[in-house]
């Protein structure tokens, strides 16, 4: 996987990426990363992107040729037309379906705005995803795009040293992750659930699959439209929701 940041903060992006596992990741040649600086397309000798809005109105907006010089160098360099994804508070709000998906990809390249915006033309000539982190605004795409891809490369073979652990963490089947513990058995007085310290592997499953269930009820219940379970497991879940409802009803 090779990740293309067109950006008008190259720095940014290199430095917020370059640690922990997307770091090592890129060491080891999982991933490759390059940030490209938008103002080296800049026309102007004082290198600025950005113009007054046609129309009026606060604030500036980029400008479409130096968006559109940054992105065909990254087509001149793979030799094809990429993916590219631009983030933006207007575009579908990521999820782990587009982090699956996303992952299949050769190249990625992601546009980060700023301003009022990037002008809608250049838009239109190459963007092929818009896509949100949230209902929120924020001042620029570099932060979504560095969560984009800390997410999709945990799916890219190689970049996780133990490549089940992408499969198994939260949202897996659409369920929110079991509660995990490690040594001692006892803190503060609270204590690992029993079935844990049984070294019954299939009770142990049975044990996490349920809560996360629960979890999922209780904190992402929205997920659970769309979650894979089985006949045994829709039954306890509904036994979870009458449970749920009658504390509702009458707290203690």
């Amino acid at each position: 996987m090779h990740y293309h940041v067109l950006t008008l903060f190259p720095d940014m992006i290199t430095q917020g990426l370059g640690t922990s596992i997307i770091g090592r990741a890129m060491e080891q040649g999982f991933i490759q990363l390059s940030a490209t600086n938008i103002r080296d397309y800049s026309s102007n000798k004082h290198m600025k992107v950005d113009d007054y809005p046609y129309g009026g109105g606060a604030g500036m907006v980029m400008q479409a040729e130096p968006v559109y010089g940054a992105y065909q160098s990254v087509v001149e360099k793979i030799g094809y037309k990429p993916r590219v994804i631009y983030l933006t508070p207007q575009g579908s709000v990521f999820n782990q379906s587009m982090v699956e998906e996303f992952a299949n990809e050769k190249d990625l390249v992601f546009l980060c705005g700023h301003y009022e915006g990037i002008d809608e033309r250049v838009l239109e000539e190459v963007v092929t995803d818009y896509v949100s982190i949230g209902d929120y605004v924020l001042t620029g795409g570099e932060l979504p795009s560095m969560v984009m891809i800390d997410a999709i490369s945990r799916f890219v073979p190689g970049v996780l040293s133990n490549e089940e652990s992408a499969q198994f963490e939260s949202f897996h089947d659409n369920l929110l992750e079991y509660p995990q513990y490690s040594r001692p058995a006892e803190w503060k007085g609270k204590k690992v659930p029993d079935v844990l310290l049984s070294g019954h592997h299939a009770n142990i499953e049975k044990w996490r699959r349920e809560q996360s269930i629960l979890r999922t009820l209780l904190r992402r219940p929205e997920l659970l439209e769309e979650a894979s379970l089985t006949k045994k497991e829709k039954e306890y879940l509904e036994k979870l929701r009458l449970e749920v409802g009658r504390k509702i009803e009458n707290p203690e």
